[in-house]
């Protein structure tokens, strides 16, 4: 049963802003955390870029934009990455200095800025007004470690691995289409690579580095790299009703770039029988070719599933003709939808995801079974972990043109939503991980301990700043409510 409001009323003793990389697959963890410290009493604030702003909707978290430079439209704007993240550390960097200052004069000083990983600038800012600074990484610990070593001077590009895998402490072997493709091809995105290795540039510095996986899942992997990469691992963030339950009402993240369709998908479920369906998205920011939609499309047509296929309005295009008239009986194609909520429902047996980190956290805490399709970056090295490691779904293999071809994606479909031995190991394995996955959540699991002694912190600083404060006229906020009360004694 979900907690009250009421009870977790509590006089706010601190005040956070939490500053994220402005994509989807970054804002939807460092607004659930914001959520959490407000749930704990915290005041929260996220501060997003001024294009992002309008996506934001959550009555806990305040909201006060920054500028990276193009505010119409964002990256779009900017034409290539080196361009964009340039802009945004100078305009980020001010702007930001500028919502602390604003906030100090109201009576309201920031103690501390969460900032993404992404933007090690923020620390930077943080420093220069004296108040904390905490990184917040949205990939895996696993990617985390291999990077930290490759800043470190313990890897050097190009690896090598054409006679042996890789092998690095606390990780199974990684072979080469395991690891990020930024690491396989260093010239293919040198902005990227440049901003994953900056991630480490003044990690040192920081008073707290966060990482959103949990104990149970990447502890072990996380104790290898301590020295370099020294988080407390306070994942996974997913909304609350699909977790720990603590949050009431806590049923999405609270930010969406795109309209979702919702009921459209819902009520299609509804219809269908228990893990029967094959829910299938390749996320906000993977581009298939045309001969890889193609061979999706008659894949699942093949497979003879119910299926759901999230297609961003960009892609409809490359979809075959007459592909959704000929499967509309079995399928179901729209441009967005709640994933979670699909995630969530019985209907769905199995999940063909990109293995991004964020879809592999839910569909491990949602406990659906995944086919991985991964392209780039660290997808690479989740899909890795979902097929060898934690063993709840396969991964399909490419043919010689990079290409996951309609008969490989049938046999993969099969093997997971089968009626064998190996579907129903799976389908006992993503159980586990998603009771641990809750147990990490709920009160005194691992996760919610990191939370709460990061607050605790911040609470016990603050009273201190207070007690030691001739001005105690000021008002302080509490968090989850939004209701001013008086100040500490």
């Amino acid at each position: 049963m979900a907690e009250s409001r009421k009870d977790h009323s509590r006089r706010v003793h601190a005040h956070v802003v939490v500053v994220p990389y402005p994509s989807q697959g970054h804002i939807n963890p460092l607004l659930q955390f914001a959520k959490h410290l407000a749930f704990r009493g915290v005041k929260a604030t996220l501060a997003t870029t001024r294009y992002t702003v309008p996506s934001i909707s959550t009555p806990y978290v305040g909201v006060e934009p920054i500028s990276d430079g193009f505010d119409d439209s964002g990256f779009a704007q900017a034409g290539s990455e080196d361009v964009y993240l340039s802009s945004f550390k100078a305009n980020g960097s001010r702007t930001l200095s500028e919502i602390i200052r604003k906030f100090k004069s109201s009576g309201f000083p920031v103690d501390c800025v969460v900032y993404d990983s992404f933007l090690p600038w923020a620390l930077d800012v943080a420093r220069e007004h004296g108040i904390y600074g905490a990184s917040f990484f949205t990939n895996s610990a696993a990617v985390s470690a291999v990077f930290s070593m490759l800043h470190d001077g313990k890897l050097s590009l190009p690896l090598k691995l054409d006679e042996s895998p890789l092998q690095l402490p606390g990780l199974p072997p990684l072979y080469s289409y395991d690891l990020p493709s930024f690491l396989k091809a260093p010239g293919s995105y040198p902005a990227y690579l440049a901003m994953k290795l900056s991630q480490f540039s003044n990690l040192e510095d920081a008073d707290w580095v966060f990482g959103n996986t949990f104990e149970a899942l990447e502890g072990k992997v996380a104790g290898t790299v301590s020295e370099q990469w020294p988080a407390k691992l306070i994942g996974p963030m997913v909304p609350s009703a699909y977790l720990d339950e603590r949050m009431e009402e806590d049923k999405g993240y609270g930010a969406s770039l795109w309209k979702p369709l919702g009921e459209k998908c819902m009520k299609w479920l509804e219809s269908k029988a228990r893990h029967s369906v094959a829910y299938v998205s390749f996320g906000s920011m993977v581009s298939l070719s045309a001969e890889q939609m193609e061979e999706v499309a008659w894949g699942l047509k093949g497979s003879e599933m119910n299926f759901i296929w999230v297609v961003r309005g960009t892609e409809l295009g490359k979809l075959p003709s007459h592909f959704v008239e000929s499967t509309r009986e079995k399928g179901v194609v729209v441009t967005w939808c709640n994933q979670l909520d699909i995630l969530g429902h019985g209907a769905v047996g199995c999940f063909v995801t990109h293995c991004g980190w964020n879809s592999t956290l839910e569909g491990l805490s949602l406990g659906v079974p995944m086919v991985g399709v991964p392209k780039w970056a660290d997808q690479l090295t989740d899909a890795k972990f979902i097929e060898g490691v934690w063993r709840v779904g396969v991964r399909a293999k490419e043919d010689h043109k990079g290409i996951v071809t309609r008969d490989e994606l049938i046999s993969c479909l099969k093997q997971v939503m089968g009626d064998g031995d190996a579907a129903a190991e799976m389908r006992a394995n993503v159980a586990k991980w998603k009771a641990l996955a809750r147990e990490a959540m709920s009160q005194g699991g691992s996760s919610d301990r990191a939370i709460a002694h990061f607050v605790h912190h911040l609470i016990s600083n603050k009273k201190q700043q207070l007690n030691t404060n001739t001005n105690t006229n000021a008002i302080q906020w509490s968090g989850y409510m939004g209701m001013r009360v008086p100040p500490i004694n």
